[in-house]
Formats: structure tokens, C-alpha cells, sequence
């Protein structure tokens, strides 16, 4: 059930970065669901560099959300320069 709430939390989070960044990309919802996700775990890798330790534990936390949508602005930037 987690992995679950993991992916919905994903699509959320890859429609925000795809909804932010400009131009269209050609993504069905597993792709943005997969954005999102490894999103979140590049986001989670850009936070510890910042802050020197894990998080609290907490389910939600704002600025974690944030790390989740610049980590996938960063990916989805990524893609869009290795397709073109």
C-alpha cells in the first residue's frame, strides 16, 4: 500500500514540475508518475547535501514536497535536452 501512496504522491508531483516547465512534453501518466518519483529521490538527495542528515519521519513536510518538484524540474530539464 505504500508504494502506492508512493506513485499517487509521484503523478502529483511530475504534474507540478510538468505544469511548470515550459514547452510540452509527450508523457502518458506512468512516465509522470516514474518523473515524479525519482523526483522526489533527487530531491531527497539535494536536501541532504544542504542540511548534512535525514529527515525527521515525518509523512508530509513542506519543504520536502518542494525538493520532490525542483528534483523533477531538474530531471524533467534533463530529459528534454537528451531527447532534443
Amino acid at each position: 500500500m505504500q508504494y502506492l501512496w508512493m506513485f499517487v504522491v509521484g503523478i502529483i508531483v511530475g504534474a507540478i514540475a510538468r505544469l511548470i516547465m515550459p514547452g510540452t512534453q509527450q508523457m502518458g501518466l506512468l512516465t509522470t508518475g516514474a518523473l515524479g518519483v525519482a523526483g522526489s529521490f533527487v530531491g531527497g538527495m539535494l536536501s541532504s547535501l544542504f542540511t548534512g542528515g535525514a529527515s525527521d519521519g515525518a509523512l508530509f513536510h513542506p519543504a520536502g514536497i518542494i525538493m520532490s518538484v525542483i528534483g523533477a524540474l531538474i530531471l524533467l530539464f534533463a530529459y528534454g535536452k537528451l531527447k532534443s
